[in-house]
């Protein structure tokens, strides 16, 4: 009996440490929503997705309509006709963290059942390293948008999603004289994407440090969404893990996904999320 109690022990011990781990579970799923908003930036507003350097709300990743894109909406509506119509894309081109706080207010007057938010691209993407959003301000514009939903659409569920790897991006596209040549003349995220070729112990650093602010905004975004509560669902970095290849961004800035980036944002995205 000794033994068994001992083995008893040690396998309770076991999964209090698993769940430890796995963090706050998530509240049910629950039934499809009927009515959905997506916050964010260019990337959510379909930027360069099917116009010149316009945005393209129908192949949003989110709350588009456009059927090879097969954003979160769409895959909704597959289960849920009622949600037909009811997707408020609320997100601005060149939205930072500081302006989530107002798109989270469009989202609770439309009374919305789902919201996914996609930011900081713009927070970390900006004209030098030295004007990159500070991370305790970073966190603080998250908490002040989650607040307001929670406190506005308390039992909406929201999927908050990781930044994309933008050194990604650069890895793929230094060897691109069509993206370097777009990178310096549109001034596309020079933070990172400035002096694309140099190896330079500088450069190198410096890629290597807003790399790490994207990680760092990332780790944000996961505590404010344990912070929110079960009905705060983080993507665990799929997006951030996710390797995007150049045919995936737009042959027109490389940098904003195209249809086929939107695509497969909208997949790998949905697959993190609620799962209905």
């Amino acid at each position: 009996m000794t033994l068994v109690r001992r083995a008893l022990a040690t396998l309770a011990g076991a999964t209090a440490l698993v769940l430890l781990a796995s963090g706050p579970a998530l509240a049910a799923a629950g039934p499809p929503p009927t009515s959905m908003a997506s916050l964010g930036d260019s990337i959510t507003r379909g930027f360069n997705a099917c116009g010149w350097y316009s945005d393209c709300t129908s192949r949003s990743f989110s709350t588009g309509d456009y059927a090879s894109v097969n954003s979160h909406y769409l895959r909704i509506r597959a289960v849920e006709p009622a949600i037909q119509g009811r997707n408020h894309n609320d997100a601005k081109t060149g939205a930072k963290s500081a302006d989530m706080y107002g798109q989270a207010g469009s989202a609770v007057s439309q009374g919305v059942q789902y919201v996914t938010m996609l930011i900081g691209a713009n927070d970390a993407c900006t004209g030098s390293e030295s004007s990159m959003t500070p991370v305790t301000t970073f966190r603080a514009n998250i908490d002040s948008a989650l607040n307001r939903l929670r406190a506005g659409l308390p039992d909406a569920r929201v999927a908050v999603l990781s930044i994309p790897d933008i050194q990604r991006l650069w890895s793929v596209g230094k060897g691109s004289g069509s993206a370097r040549t777009a990178w310096s003349l549109f001034g596309i995220c020079q933070s990172m994407l400035a002096n694309p070729t140099s190896t330079s112990q500088a450069d190198v650093d410096r890629r290597a440090r807003v790399r790490q602010r994207v990680v760092d905004y990332n780790t944000q975004l996961a505590q404010a969404c344990a912070a929110y509560g079960p009905n705060c669902d983080f993507d665990d970095n799929a997006v951030f893990n996710y390797p995007f290849s150049l045919n995936q961004v737009s042959s027109w800035d490389y940098f904003h996904p195209n249809t086929s980036g939107q695509a497969v944002l909208a997949s790998i995205s949905y697959a993190a999320g609620f799962g209905w």
